[in-house]
Order: structure tokens, then sequence, then C-alpha cells
């Protein structure tokens, strides 16, 4: 992000906003789009059959902190997060990382390890950690793109290197991880280096400021060993002295792109924030947020508008505590384009952040690091896209004609009551021999509780009973996976009923 300070754990005042409604995830694609290693052309990226996708995800930080590992795992299990993110409908993780983490003495702190949770993580060092976590999402059937976040845990740098960690590292560490997740296909990519900023530049010729240049030297090492992977290049902060922000100007791509020894692999990286994070002079112009397609078009937007290459928004973020930042992520929502009109022929993106510890945006997830922040998410829904083929581990067999028993359970808890409402959230789990296509939950409260609102699950009420059935984009369950949806409901203190699950 812009500030160099916003990786600081603060608690965070969600605004009390009245939430979107619920959007269908409609994109209708082929069920298997996803698979395998992704390559581009022009400005979409393909699978290894050349079907589109569209990266929808998610950033999940804390590997480039003194913790030296994603936050929250202090609270909940890493797999129930994960489960969590693809119940949401993100398909994509972007996990940052510093340098630190490659150091024979760094050891992740901070997880929880009670009461069963991060079992398989215990003993483990940081690279042991994060091959779980890819492990794990892979049989979700989310992909992973490992950033670059900054060259050790103090702070970003503007440049790629520093005088601790000489570029001879950085390459090196960046072909450590194309090594170590080759042939793990749920790695796509690797974002080279995040935010380069002044003095950085693009095109000027100078091998120690010249990011774009960096950028093919890098690029073309980790293609050298794992020749299959995505490189992202994300921008600078001026040009031809048009400043905007960190790593969100790419307006010289078009006059200097970045070439690579294996053709089809580069996408390009934007970052853009609202005025939670920084003012810019756009937000001021009467014209706002009118004149806001106008000012994406020449910093970034150009790039997937002429078919040069895909773009992907890497990091967008806020608080939403004002009327600007909530104009401001409508319309960078309607300008990525909604998958239920262009399909994945779209922009790329990942939100900032899960976490709700960033400073200046907090995240999808509340303060508690269960609750969902339905306004944030319901602003996504239109951009959100399917979800990916599970990478094994888990999933169902692919050359298994369908011939198990499909089944399911679930289980309802809830994660805050105030008296006078409470929120819950129902996990499905696939407890048969088949995968499932759909599924539906139901229930009876003993008392007069009423659902309020839903989210990730479409439902009806009759009575005390209440029927639960899964949305566009978390119906399709790999045996021995599970999704989620939750809720919010009124009066609380009704306790926890029963539920049932069928598979439909």
């Amino acid at each position: 992000m812009f500030r160099s300070l916003r990786r600081v754990l603060c608690a965070v005042v969600a605004a009390l906003l009245l939430p979107l409604g619920a959007q269908a995830h409609a994109a209708e694609t082929a069920a298997d789009a996803g698979a395998g290693y992704w390559h581009t052309s022009g400005r979409q990226i393909l699978d290894a059959s050349g079907q589109p996708v569209r990266i929808a995800g998610i950033n999940w930080f804390g590997f480039e902190t003194g913790n030296y590992v994603v936050h929250g795992l202090w609270s909940r299990d890493y797999k129930s997060m994960i489960d969590q993110m693809k119940s949401l409908g993100y398909n994509t993780i972007r996990i940052p990382y510093s340098d630190d983490i490659f150091k024979s003495g760094t050891v992740p702190n901070s997880i929880d390890f009670s009461s069963g949770k991060n079992a398989d993580l215990q003993g483990l060092n940081s690279l042991g950690v994060l091959d779980k976590l890819v492990s794990y999402a892979g049989r979700d059937g989310l992909k992973v793109i490992l950033d670059r976040h900054r060259p050790d845990s103090g702070g970003q740098s503007a440049l790629w290197y520093t005088a601790a960690v000489p570029e001879t590292t950085w390459i090196a560490n960046l072909k450590a991880l194309a090594t170590r997740y080759k042939g793990q296909d749920t790695v796509v990519g690797i974002d080279l280096h995040n935010e380069p900023h002044d003095p950085a530049c693009w095109g000027c010729g100078d091998t120690s400021l010249d990011w774009r240049l960096a950028a093919q030297r890098a690029g073309n090492a980790v293609l050298g060993v794992n020749p299959d992977l995505l490189i992202f290049v994300e921008g600078v902060q001026t040009f031809n002295g048009v400043s905007g922000w960190w790593g969100g100007n790419l307006m010289g791509v078009g006059q200097y792109p970045v070439q690579l020894s294996v053709a089809n692999r580069v996408v390009y990286s934007a970052h853009d924030y609202a005025t939670s994070v920084a003012q810019q002079s756009w937000f001021s112009d009467p014209t706002f947020p009118a004149n806001m397609p106008g000012i994406w078009d020449k910093y970034w937007g150009y790039i997937f508008k002429q078919n040069i290459a895909p773009v992907w928004v890497g990091e967008f973020g806020t608080t939403l505590q004002s009327t600007v930042d909530q104009k401001w992520l409508a319309a960078l929502v309607s300008y990525l384009r909604p998958t239920s009109t262009y399909g994945a022929d779209s922009f790329h993106w990942t939100f900032w952040s899960w976490n709700p510890n960033s400073g200046d945006t907090g995240g999808i997830l509340k303060d508690d690091w269960q609750t969902v922040d339905t306004v944030k998410d319901g602003y996504l829904a239109s951009v959100k896209a399917p979800g990916f083929p599970s990478s094994g581990g888990g999933g169902s067999d692919p050359g298994d004609p369908g011939g198990g028993t499909a089944a399911c359970t679930a289980s309802y808890s809830v994660s805050s009551d105030w008296g006078g409402g409470f929120n819950a959230e129902v996990k499905v789990a696939n407890s048969g021999s088949s995968a499932l296509s759909s599924w539906k939950v139901t229930w009876t409260w003993p008392g007069a509780q009423k659902v309020t609102s839903m989210w990730n699950a479409s439902y009806t009420q009759s009575g005390a009973t209440v029927t639960a059935v899964n949305a566009s984009h978390n119906g399709a369950v790999a045996v021995g996976g599970s999704a989620s949806f939750g809720f919010g409901g009124a009066p609380g203190g009704g306790g926890v009923p029963s539920v049932s699950c069928t598979a439909t």
C-alpha cells in the first residue's frame, strides 16, 4: 500500500452502513476452467486447456511482518479461514512475504495450537507453513499468488533491493520459491516486488533504478527454473512527471513493455486505494466519481483496453467510512467489469485485505477474525468468479464417473450475540464419496428467531423452520471439502438448533 505504516496492528472501528443486496455470481464457465498452469493471450489469462479464467481473490498478509506467518492463526485454524474464503466466493489468495522467511533462524510466531487448532503446523518454519497453506488452498480449489512484499519485515522499500538485501538475494529467493512449487499448479505465479516507488523509474535505462529492467531480470530468472509460472509486474509511482499510487503507475508499459524469455507470461499489476489510505487530487475533482474511469484508463486500464496484456488490480481497499470512499469502491467495481456480463474477459483482482488489522483499510473479516463485513463483501459480489478444480489431496478423483454417494453434514455456530440480534455461521461438509453439486440445509428454532439477512446462500423461512440453499459459487463441494454461509437473525439468545443437510 501507499503508506509504509499500514501493516501496524490496530483496532479498526467499522462504519455502520446498510449492506448492499446480495448479488448472484452468474458467470457460466466450463466446470473445469482453471485447471493446470496458466498463460496469457492478449488481455486474457487462459488455463492449461485454453479456457479463460478470472482471478477474483483476497490478500492474506502476515508472512512479511515480524510474525513470519499469515495473521489470524492466533485466533483460528488456517483451514477454517481458507474454507471461509472459498465459501465467500474468492478463488485466489495473494500471500505477501519478506525475504526474512528464508533465513534459517526465522520462526513463525503467534500461532494458537490449543483445542487442536493448526495442529499440523507445529514445529514448522515459515516456508513449511506456507507449504501447508498452498496445499490446502489447492484442495479447496483456490489458486495462490506469492507476493515478494518487502526485503525484510521492518518495512516497505522503494526499490527491489536494499543494502542488507541486494538484488542477488532477491533473485535467489524468487528462484527458490519457483523451484519449491514447481509442479504444484496451485501456485500460478509470483508478484516480483510490492509497490516500487520513487526513485524507481520505468524505462529510464538506469539499471539501479529502472524497475522494468529489474522485472525482466528477475522474471527471466524465475522462468529459468519454472517456465510455467505467470510473472506479475507492478507499476511505479511516477512516469514522465506524472505520479500516482505506489506501484499503481503503469503508464510506461505502452512504450516500454516487459519482455521475458518465455512468451505469454506477463501480467501487469496495479494498486489503487481510497481516501482512508491517502488523498489524491482526483478525489476532490468536481466531477468525482465520474472522472475515475478516465484516471484508471490513463494509469493502467489502457493496457487491458488495447489488448496489450492482462491487468490485475493486486490491491485495493478502504475502511468505507466516508461517502467518497463508498463512491470510489462502487465505481472501481463497475470498472473492473461485472462477471455476469463479461465473464473472464475482465480485469483481475485481489482485494486488500482478508485481515481486519490493516490499519487504513480494515478487512473482509471484522476484528473478531470470524464475522464477515457483509457491506464490503457485498460491494465485490458482482465481480466474484467461479473457483477452480481441486489440485487433489482430498478432492474427488477426476477419473471417477460419479458412481459414489453424495452426502453432507452441517454444523451451526453463533459468532456473536448481543441480545437484540445475533450472527451465525453454518458449515456444510461433504461426507459422501462423490462431489456435491448443490446442497440444502434446514433447521427449526425453538423460539421466535427470524433471519434478517443471509450471505453465500439463499433462504426461505416458514414459521420457525429455515431452509437455506447454496449460492451459485459454493454449491460444488469436493469429497472431504466444505463450504459455509452466514446470516444475521433476531432476537438473540436462542441457542443452537439441530441442523440437517441434504445433497441435491
